[in-house]
């Protein structure tokens, strides 16, 4: 059976000081159900994803969606983790949940709440997925990888300084017009090009408009089986999905060509029976500007090494032939990283019902597909959304 979405939720994306993780899961797991038109009694299952690494002192979180009403109380509940993919695993088991016949009707709910950790405790909870006897000492953390990755891909295909420049200001761009995102200015090129003070070097070649930004929040979906969704005021379908796992180690693989996000794309756009020239849009995971410029490659829109030709042709922009990020990507809208793949699968949703907002929606939408990656291309999920009506 295919599961389409049938309602959703978010909240803001930001620093959200009067919130906690189980707030914020109460929150989108009552708004989605109504969206949705579902009581509570009528889930069979609930998912949650929450990555938590030490970002939350509370653990064990997956019955806190149970929190939002009663009647959920008894249902099958489970806390999914896979690293910064962690929200779209969690839609993944929900979609395998319906397709096996063990559920007809699937609460996924997505949460991260960090600001509240200092600083040099982000760093070390984000290492955590990555491989502690190679990277675990890396200066700056996450971004002191991704700051490598630049680098070497600087080395191999040349200086691409002006191109992740444009991805950071085309996100920026779009996020303007999404009001669930936690940054909504548009800084434009210049400022993304060049080094000051208000944008200096985090990491290598990456500036801090390069690196996505520290963020609290939530999202939530409804699954539901396709017969029943027949009868829902509106449906998604996911039509095709893929995930591929990939070795921890860098060391173990070509880090430049994220063969796991390949993998993924191509399981995926297979099982949808469509080609990658068919999407309407795609929101992909640029934790920083380097991953996006390389996803371009990774899925096929361009060769090896010539990525940077999909942004500087403009064919990545909200009016191009593959428009990508039109929410504003994770540069813009914000990571909090459990909530990341659901919100990113509720945002193509809102796109193909038409119910995006002024200025973020993407005109006549027909097919959605999202790539959401967890630590260095190493978890890498693949879903293809199609409107039903």
């Amino acid at each position: 059976m295919t599961a389409n979405i049938v309602g959703w939720a978010h909240t803001p994306f930001g620093k959200l000081d009067t919130e906690t993780v189980e707030s914020l899961v109460v929150k989108v797991a009552t708004d989605a159900l109504a969206d949705a038109g579902v009581s509570a009694g009528e889930v069979d299952e609930i998912l949650l994803g929450h990555f938590n690494a030490g970002f939350s002192p509370q653990d064990f979180t997956a019955a806190l969606v149970l929190q939002a009403d009663p009647e959920l109380r008894f249902k099958p509940a489970t806390r999914v983790e896979n690293a910064c993919a962690t929200g779209s695993a969690a839609v993944h088991h929900g979609v395998r949940a319906i397709a096996s016949g063990a559920a007809r009707i699937v609460l996924v709910v997505g949460v991260e709440q960090m600001t509240r950790t200092p600083g040099p405790e982000i760093g070390r909870n984000l290492l955590r997925a990555s491989y502690l006897p190679e990277d675990g000492d890396t200066v700056g953390g996450f971004a002191g990888i991704f700051g490598k990755i630049a680098q070497a891909y600087f080395q191999k295909y040349g200086d691409a300084s002006d191109a992740l420049a444009m991805i950071a200001a085309k996100n920026h761009k779009n996020g303007v017009a999404n009001p669930y995102a936690q940054l909504r200015k548009d800084f434009g090129y210049d400022f993304c090009r060049s080094e000051s003070e208000k944008n200096p070097f985090v990491a290598g070649p990456l500036k801090r408009t390069d690196c996505s930004l520290v963020s609290d929040g939530a999202a939530a979906l409804v699954l539901m089986d396709a017969d029943m969704a027949k009868s829902a005021r509106k449906a998604i379908s996911i039509r095709g999905t893929g995930h591929a796992q990939d070795f921890l180690p860098m060391s173990r693989r070509n880090i430049l060509e994220f063969e796991g996000c390949t993998v993924a794309w191509q399981r995926a756009l297979a099982k949808a029976g469509v080609a990658l020239s068919d999407l309407s849009f795609v929101e992909t995971h640029d934790c920083f500007t380097i991953a996006e410029l390389i996803e371009y490659e990774a899925m096929g829109l361009t060769p090896r090494g010539q990525g940077a030709r999909a942004i500087k042709e403009g064919w990545t922009q909200k009016d191009g032939k593959l428009p990508i990020n039109p929410s504003g990507g994770l540069k813009a809208k914000g990571h909090p990283i459990g909530a990341t793949g659901v919100s990113m699968h509720v945002m193509s949703a809102m796109q193909l019902a038409g119910e995006a907002p002024d200025g973020m929606q993407i005109r006549g939408a027909k097919l959605a597909g999202i790539f959401n990656m967890g630590g260095t291309a190493v978890a890498n999920y693949v879903s293809i959304l199609e409107p039903v009506r």
